[in-house]
């Protein structure tokens, strides 16, 4: 048996919209792009969402639209994926780093008024793992030190803090559609907005720079290629038809595996859920118990066909970082140790019960070998 980490969930109307498109002759720009974005508004209920060929470019976009710049601070997690990071670098933006929650594995918002200094403009909130940042607090402090603030809600699509949806909190957001989020488009993202100067700038950057009335040859700022392709977007737009289906299976997933962690007594804990927060499950992760090896538990579950990963590595400690910014192993204490304990084990809607017994039975295993 092989079970793998992820596997994306495409039915007959994504081939269906796919195969209109390819028929339509029209490859870019065209109305199933049209439709995915205006599916994504609607979900929202935001007035402007703007897709793009990744998450990442939508990161940078959003970064380049607030008009953040060399000598700027934003405060942000370790702990994530590294192009969170990687798009305040790409415009000599310095990331400063806060410690994470134990319990959440989110940002401490408790440490980011202490990382303010007078070149700080922004935050940038990271929602790990589908389950949003204490958005209250993260706004307040903004709103009193006048910083923008950013959304990371890549993996986070559906969630909610207090009945509001993940990616209407902040003065842009980005989502993203890896094969492995809850919707994909193989590769893609999006950014929204409820600010039309900041839509107009993503809108224009994601497309060479060309000004709103789109004009061929006419380029009104230095912009990049980091447009969506309607082949894309065909199967962004029927992934969000599907989307109440999509998590209501990612939640079943979700459940049997914390039923069958203590039907088999496994010694790990999970990511706590705050009562004020709607998780919207992207992956699943578990903490080993203190002193398991990581390598080990990883290497026997490979050994029985079992896919897993760690999840996720400091961003700090990466050899890419270690020469740009000050930080060393220890100044992130709590990052750096569910760095050390965390890891992803398979994790999709199709995934059978059967399978999950079996992973969670190769889990306990490998814990009790030590």
């Amino acid at each position: 048996m092989f079970i793998p980490l992820a596997k994306p969930d495409i039915s007959e109307v994504e081939k269906q919209y796919v195969m209109e498109v390819l028929d339509s002759g029209q490859l870019s720009f065209g109305d199933k792009l049209v439709r995915f974005e205006q599916a994504f508004r609607q979900e929202l209920s935001i007035p402007h969402a703007i897709a793009m060929n990744s998450g990442t470019s939508a990161l940078h976009v959003a970064v380049k639209a607030l008009g953040l710049q060399a000598g700027d601070e934003v405060i942000t997690t370790s702990y994530s994926f590294i192009a969170s990071s990687n798009c305040l670098l790409y415009e000599n933006v310095k990331p400063v780093f806060i410690d994470i929650d134990p319990f959440t594995l989110n940002m401490d918002t408790r440490a980011i008024e202490n990382a303010i200094t007078p070149r700080t403009k922004a935050i940038l909130a990271v929602h790990v793992f589908g389950q949003t940042c204490q958005m209250d607090d993260i706004m307040r402090i903004a709103k009193a030190h006048h910083l923008y603030v950013i959304e990371d809600a890549c993996e986070a699509l559906g969630a909610e803090w207090k009945g509001k949806k993940a990616g209407t909190f902040g003065d842009a957001a980005v989502f993203a559609f890896y094969a492995n989020k809850q919707v994909t488009t193989g590769e893609g993202g999006i950014l929204v907005t409820s600010q039309e100067s900041i839509a107009n700038t993503a809108s224009s950057l994601r497309n060479q720079g060309r000004g709103t009335d789109n004009a061929w040859l006419e380029h009104v700022r230095i912009g990049y290629n980091y447009r969506m392709s309607d082949l894309q977007a065909a199967v962004g737009l029927a992934q969000m038809q599907r989307l109440a289906e999509l998590m209501r299976l990612r939640e079943l997933v979700a459940q049997r595996y914390k039923e069958l962690i203590r039907a088999y007594n496994v010694p790990v804990t999970l990511p706590a859920v705050l009562e004020d927060c709607k998780i919207s499950w992207f992956v699943f992760i578990v903490a080993l118990p203190e002193g398991a090896s990581q390598a080990d538990t990883i290497r026997f579950l490979q050994d029985q066909g079992i896919q897993s990963k760690p999840y996720f590595p400091a961003i700090h400690l990466q050899p890419c970082y270690r020469d740009l910014l000050p930080y060393a192993p220890g100044s992130l204490p709590v990052t750096e140790q569910m760095s050390q304990r965390t890891i992803a084990i398979p994790f999709h809607p199709r995934l059978s019960p059967e399978e999950q017994e079996y992973v969670v039975s190769g889990l306990s295993q490998a814990l009790q070998k030590g």
